[in-house]
């Protein structure tokens, strides 16, 4: 009898490109006519075509593996015997391992249905493997899509998916190939947008940061108007409505004072990147009738926070957002300590009624362009019209990043 071929690396020659294939042939099972024709002629001639099979064709050596179990052993099993079985049942074994790393794959990257099996797959592998930075990637990469679904706990793993990733990608880890992500960069854009949106209704003033770096890099997002409709809701859920509360508290029906000054500067700066933010967001949306009721929302906001920082009026609007893609994306404005010489600042919004699922970008702008003056000796709680942008379609998913 031949001896047996140790089992080597199947998981190196799995081809990720045949896994349709792979997949279908993984739930092959012996038919009741092939179980009555278990004789030991039939079983000999599925071990050697599994031998002949086992390097080259992986799958149809599993399925030749599958089949020979599925007989009866028989009265009286040989040592030599035991050992055929053995060792494939072994074979077997690795190779299901082994295409659970690939069909979780194939699940969550091609079919929203199939995300709740998809994702239970994947959280299988890490129970075993916790800092499996292939499988964290691909599950944090994507959870940005779970809320639909409706499944809290599942939307909390996903979540929790994204933020391992990012950690051991700070950390220093890495992967050989960053497939079917074009890079590290397209995954650590995901990672940060998926950690954004999920974070953004609970924590909008974090979120912001993640939303902000999720733009940085050049992927779809970069070009969403979705990305720059959150960076614009986390902006304005998160420092612009505490700061304005706080105003509000200490200032409200008071003289003005320096004090109260230099924070209505620091609210002007939110409300310029806000600005900013939704010019981008409708500038990215065009006339494309899939982004059409998102845009009006964003831009009855752009509008009435433009109206607010310019004495109430919209001159130079549409210049703006015709050309507010040719700069830049600004950070976080860098919290004033003293008044700008020129600055004239214009009376704080209150705190909006806007849903963390709607607000828009992160702008540039001055702290003094088009100030409108806050009045004669009181300081004022003027807001514009409470906006209330649409909700935001879905964003693209990040197979159709390209």
């Amino acid at each position: 009898m031949k001896k047996l071929i140790t089992f080597v690396g199947i998981c190196t020659t799995v081809a990720i490109l045949a896994l349709p294939v792979a997949a279908r042939t993984l739930i092959a099972q012996p038919d009741n006519a092939f179980q009555d024709a278990c004789t030991q002629e039939t079983k000999d001639a599925l071990y050697q075509s599994f031998l002949k099979n086992r390097q080259g064709d992986q799958a149809k050596a599993y399925d030749d593996a599958k089949k020979y179990l599925a007989c009866p052993p028989g009265a009286e099993v040989t040592e030599a015997q035991q050992k055929i079985i053995d060792y494939l049942k072994n074979f077997v074994s690795k190779y299901d391992a082994a295409m659970k790393k690939v069909n979780y794959r194939v699940k969550i990257y091609n079919d929203p249905r199939n995300y709740p099996e998809g994702y239970a797959m994947g959280k299988e592998i890490l129970a075993t493997e916790p800092e499996n930075l292939q499988v964290l990637v691909d599950l944090g990469a994507n959870a940005y899509l779970l809320p639909p679904l409706k499944n809290p706990p599942l939307t909390a793993e996903g979540l929790g998916y994204a933020q391992k990733a990012l950690q051991l990608i700070d950390s220093g880890k890495t992967l050989d190939d960053w497939k079917p992500l074009a890079s590290k960069d397209e995954a650590v854009a995901y990672l940060n947008y998926s950690i954004g949106t999920l974070t953004l209704e609970k924590d909008p003033s974090a979120a912001l940061k993640n939303l902000l770096k999720a733009a940085q890099f050049e992927t779809i997002l970069k070009k969403s108007p979705y990305t720059y409709a959150y960076i614009a809701g986390a902006y304005e859920t998160g420092p612009y409505a505490k700061l304005s509360d706080e105003y509000k508290s200490k200032f409200s029906g008071k003289d003005e004072t320096p004090e109260s000054k230099l924070m209505l500067a620091n609210i002007n700066q939110l409300v310029d990147r806000m600005i900013d933010a939704y010019a981008r967001a409708v500038a990215l949306a065009g006339t494309d009738s899939k982004f059409a009721t998102a845009k009006t929302g964003w831009n009855e906001s752009l509008t009435q926070y433009y109206k607010f920082r310019n004495s109430d009026k919209t001159d130079g609007l549409d210049q703006m957002v015709a050309t507010v893609l040719s700069k830049p994306l600004p950070p976080e404005p860098t919290p004033l300590t003293s008044l700008p010489a020129t600055s004239t600042p214009a009376a704080t919004p209150a705190s909006t009624s806007g849903t963390t699922q709607t607000g828009a970008g992160n702008g540039t702008a001055s702290t003094t362009t088009g100030a409108k003056p806050a009045g004669t000796g009181t300081a004022s709680t003027t807001t514009p019209a409470g906006a209330k942008p649409a909700g935001a379609p879905k964003p693209d998913r990040p197979r159709n990043r390209r």
